[in-house]
């Protein structure tokens, strides 16, 4: 968007509004406080693996313009857990947030800016205006290039002041395990722990407390030898031992921010890269040879015989993959991209940022964090919901498993009796699934974050990541606990009871263009829950503009929709123009009413004047 643009569309930027302030020193932030810096608004959460995508993207661009931008996280929470301070404070540490950051637990702020989504930037000038508005992911930029604009419209006119920002870095806390992950028990013994605040692995004791030995030094990188780096590792799979005695190295791990899977070989610490590139997945292929495709953040991985390979659970995309090392290949073990809840088979299959994975003979156990779900997909590469409602519903409720809800669990592991344990993140809690009589009850309360969980001698040993360490919280026996339900706060969408136009507006930034040299430059996908909702406008298109119409009898829902756009630079004299993929998910609840609004725009990128 030009600067002639921005003039046309001066919208003043709302007040910030919330609870309190993190990393000021105790201080409260005003936009004016601000005036002559250019401000960068991150509207997240830190449920949401697009919001922690972007948290690494922004870093170049504070770093580049650290003189003259400040950004500010609104944190705007989806779960009952994410609107409390402790945590929110937890979730600015252990993602390395080195910017203020507004804990905004009622959704003030959001509403003042219309937000629809998680993540959402707001570009704000010298002067306090919006100038720029982006949902989703790759837009660093599109984001570098209008924020040079304004330097230079601002630097003009004397209205752009240079200086340090209002952030203030926290005391650093010092602890064995830092935002501990996932656990492992190896042949020997002992505990393989990823580290995933301290960037490594620390193998324990059985006591789950003596530390034996470090791999990884503890710095952000992707290093392979054996004075290896990560960046937030979290999953580990072991091998089988004829797998590994043919591969050079007995575990895999999911390094998580490197988008990559590393292998462990346990006699030496030797770590090597064995899939991926890297480079984050937004689009093209994901079967192939494993050092060739792209992965998207890897949460955790299990060997998983009936495939034949270690599955992963790709967060980043809400996919699982297959690993198989002995063919060096990577591929698509299930799902399409959608982020939701939804059975059957595993090519059509919805899920939503599934977090952990425990294999159980036919059955791969898994956790969908964002539906609060626990799911298995069977040996004939079928899905199958246990508990879990869809993305907006959530609680602590044990009893029949229809009826039982989660919150945001990122953890599953499968007992020798055939039931499964669920680490339930942010209920604090471990909970347990009883095949055999289809109930949930609960193990234990008061459990700080608790990611994993593994059987050590007959006792589960929980990975309770906000604490810091490893605990042994179960005792015999089990208590029901009733609950409450829970249902995402966030707004609804007050639409037309009979059909609305579907707008995804996105600009590309200056000196692009969309890229149709190979075929339509932008897709769109839309869905909802439930399926019967949309009458028509379901299914996918290239067009970002739709109409969309209800099915009579329905006056609440969701709308799951996926764009993207692709562009490239702007000029036929570039031999190799730089080419980027915007993409963006929504879930969007609505609420159907007979005088609704008959528009539902979705910004992806730039500014819709007719917001």
């Amino acid at each position: 968007m030009t600067t002639a643009q921005r003039r046309r569309a001066r919208v003043r930027a709302p007040e910030l509004v919330g609870r309190d302030w993190l990393n000021t020193g105790g201080q409260g932030i005003r936009l004016a406080d601000l005036r002559g810096k250019i401000v960068l608004l991150d509207f997240w959460t830190f449920c949401c693996i697009n919001c922690l995508h972007v948290l690494d993207e922004l870093r170049p661009l504070e770093a580049e313009f650290a003189d003259v931008l400040v950004t500010i996280g609104v944190h705007s929470p989806k779960f009952a857990h994410e609107a409390e301070r402790a945590a929110v404070a937890a979730a600015v540490e252990r993602y390395e947030v080195e910017h203020p950051v507004l804990n905004d637990p009622d959704l003030t702020t959001w509403q003042n800016y219309a937000v629809k989504a998680w993540p959402t930037l707001v570009l704000v000038d010298p002067e306090g205006y919006v100038v720029h508005v982006a949902a989703g992911e790759g837009h660093l930029d599109a984001l570098r290039q209008v924020v040079s604009e304004v330097v230079a419209e601002h630097e003009a006119k004397g209205t752009l002041h240079r200086g340090d920002g209002p952030y203030v870095a926290p005391p650093p806390a010092a602890t064995e395990l830092r935002f501990p992950a996932k656990a492992v028990l190896t042949p020997a013994g002992t505990l393989l722990v990823s580290d995933s605040a301290h960037h490594g692995l620390v193998e324990l004791a059985a006591d789950g407390e003596t530390v034996l030995r470090r791999i990884g030094t503890g710095e952000r990188g992707r290093r392979d030898g054996l004075e290896p780096t990560f960046s937030e590792p979290a999953g580990i799979a072991l091998l089988p031992a004829d797998v590994a005695a043919r591969v050079g190295y007995h575990a895999v791990v999911a390094d998580t921010v490197n988008h990559l899977l590393r292998g462990l070989n346990l006699d030496t610490g030797e770590v090597t890269t064995v899939a991926g590139t890297g480079e984050q997945w937004r689009d093209g292929a994901t079967d192939g040879p494993a050092d060739e495709v792209l992965l998207t953040s890897p949460w955790d991985v299990a060997w998983w015989e009936p495939a034949g390979g270690v599955a992963v659970a790709l967060a980043g995309n809400h996919t699982l993959g297959l690993f198989k090392p002995l063919e060096n290949r990577f591929e698509r073990l299930a799902g399409t991209t959608v982020e939701g809840l939804h059975d059957g088979p595993a090519a059509e299959a919805f899920f939503a940022q599934t977090s952990g994975l425990a294999a159980d003979g036919d059955r791969l156990w898994l956790v969908d964090s964002e539906t609060s779900a626990l799911r298995r997909l069977d040996a004939d590469r079928t899905v199958h919901t246990v508990v879990g409602k869809g993305l907006f519903a959530f609680g602590h409720r044990d009893g029949a498993a229809d009826q039982a809800l989660l919150q945001h669990p990122l953890g599953v592991t499968a007992l020798p009796d055939g039931s499964v344990v669920v680490s339930d993140t942010y209920n604090g809690a471990i909970r347990r699934y009883d095949p055999a009589t289809g109930e949930v009850s609960t193990l234990a309360t008061d459990v700080a974050e608790p990611s994993d969980a593994v059987l050590v001698d007959g006792e589960l040993v929980v990975v309770a990541s906000a604490a810091h360490r490893l605990e042994r919280p179960v005792a015999p026996g089990a208590r029901l606990v009733s609950g409450d339900a829970h249902e995402v706060r966030r707004p609804p969408s007050v639409l037309g009871a009979g059909g609305v136009e579907l707008a995804v507006v996105f600009t590309p930034p200056t000196g692009q263009k969309l890229d149709d040299r190979y075929g339509p430059s932008t897709r769109l996908e839309v869905t909802s829950s439930p399926p019967e909702l949309l009458a028509e406008g379901a299914g996918v298109g290239t067009d970002l503009v739709r109409a969309l119409r209800f099915a009579e009898g329905f006056t609440e829902g969701v709308l799951h929709v996926v764009a993207q756009a692709a562009s490239c630079t702007d000029d036929p004299a570039v031999e190799h123009p730089v080419c980027k993929l915007a993409r963006q998910d929504w879930g969007v609840p609505i609420r159907l009413e007979k005088d609704g609004s008959d528009r539902l725009p979705l910004m992806m990128g730039g500014l819709d004047e007719g917001i």
